[in-house]
């Protein structure tokens, strides 16, 4: 941010010149570069909307899930004699249409069972239409070229909220000879764009509410009072109280202009500085890492060494002389062993030490991702890290 002498020294220059024609061209220029560096460097950056960090009580999605038939594939699809219920499946459907097929021996390897998935967007109204995922649930190979017959898709309550049909968009592909054989990306999987129609809706009057409930994603004490604050400052009145860590009362004010949809959406543009905890997530399979900003430790020396052994196998083969009379053929085990430990000297760490301090002292001692597992690890044991370790 400018200082507060550059920004006199840089106006009483200007004044000098105030006179002249391009005054006006000037001084628009100069409050444009002093505006700039006042929004660049403001403490709004660290803030975030209340948004993004909470859950509106009814505001919120649905899964569905169905189960059907993917047909037309070009014998990609179940084999019946493995897949019981892919052609129970189809033997039902068929018997729907008019078609006797009990007696039948079906050998049709173009039918597939899939499990079929989606998402019921808040609100959505009777005939909207919403995106399907359809994955294979039998040895289907390939649903490529397939399409999706009726499947209803049913919610938790058992009841059926939208009616899936649709050909099946695949991001893969799958080919094959007899000596070889690729596969691109998953070809058992899909999905079709608009592909369900809404049937039923799900009946949430927010106009009717008189208290709302938020719901922070990361519940917090600190941040629910921050949010708490922040909307009661907003509305000049002590409309919000926080219940638990993860839970704010809304009293609706009465006769709020626009309704409870306008003070929903004016809460949600307030922006207030949500805390964390200091906390390290380790996700060992992946050698991953992330380190809070709160994250401290006290003054400790660390040594780090990697003993690395080394085992080669040369065997050899020992044969008798030309002109030996006896001997045979025999190969020879030779085994080399090779121990080297590398020798690190102790990096001193202070007290109170910051993320950015921590990060680079870890870095001195030239450590990966693996070994700076173990070290934070060990550095908890010990006490001196002052923050919770998450192992996923």
């Amino acid at each position: 941010m400018l200082s507060k002498n550059f920004s006199f020294k840089l106006v009483k220059a200007l004044r000098s010149r105030a006179r002249s024609a391009s005054a006006p061209l000037l001084w628009g220029s100069v409050l444009a570069a002093l505006l700039m560096s006042v929004t660049v460097h403001s403490p709004a950056s660290a803030t975030s909307r209340i948004k993004d960090i909470i859950d509106f009580e009814g505001i919120r999605d649905n899964l569905l899930v169905g189960y059907g038939l993917v047909v037309g594939l070009n014998g990609t699809g179940d084999d019946l004699t493995n897949s019981a219920f892919t052609k129970q499946s189809l033997v039902g459907m068929l018997e729907r249409l008019g078609v006797n097929t009990r007696d039948v021996t079906l050998k049709t390897k173009n039918v597939a069972a899939v499990m079929v998935t989606a998402t019921l967007p808040s609100f959505s109204r009777q005939g909207t239409r919403i995106d399907v995922s359809v994955s294979a649930l039998g040895d289907a190979s390939s649903l490529l070229g397939g399409t999706l017959l009726v499947t209803p898709m049913i919610g938790a309550d058992g009841e059926v909220y939208a009616v899936a049909q649709g050909q099946t968009a695949i991001g893969g592909f799958s080919a094959s000879g007899k000596a070889a054989s690729v596969t691109k990306n998953i070809p058992t999987s899909g999905r079709i764009a608009n592909g369900a129609i809404v049937e039923r809706e799900i009946s949430f009057d927010m106009r009717k509410l008189k208290k709302a409930r938020l719901s922070l994603r990361n519940p917090d004490l600190t941040t629910a009072r921050r949010v708490v604050s922040a909307i009661n400052r907003f509305l000049k009145r002590q409309a919000a109280e926080t219940t638990d860590p993860g839970t704010i009362m809304l009293s609706v004010p009465k006769k709020y202009p626009g309704g409870v949809i306008a003070l929903m959406t004016d809460i949600e543009q307030i922006r207030v500085a949500p805390d964390q905890l200091a906390r390290v997530v380790v996700d060992e399979q992946n050698g991953i890492i992330v380190i809070g900003e709160n994250v401290r430790i006290s003054t400790l020396a660390i040594a780090q060494g990697n003993l690395t052994i080394k085992v080669t196998e040369a065997p050899q083969v020992s044969q008798p002389n030309a002109f030996a009379s006896a001997g045979t053929t025999q190969n020879v085990d030779r085994t080399g062993i090779d121990i080297s430990e590398e020798k690190n000297s102790l990096a001193m760490l202070p007290t109170g030490v910051s993320l950015q301090e921590l990060v680079n002292g870890l870095n001195t001692l030239g450590v990966g991702p693996r070994d700076m597992i173990s070290i934070l690890q060990t550095i908890k044991a010990s006490g001196a890290l002052q923050a919770e370790i998450q192992v996923l």
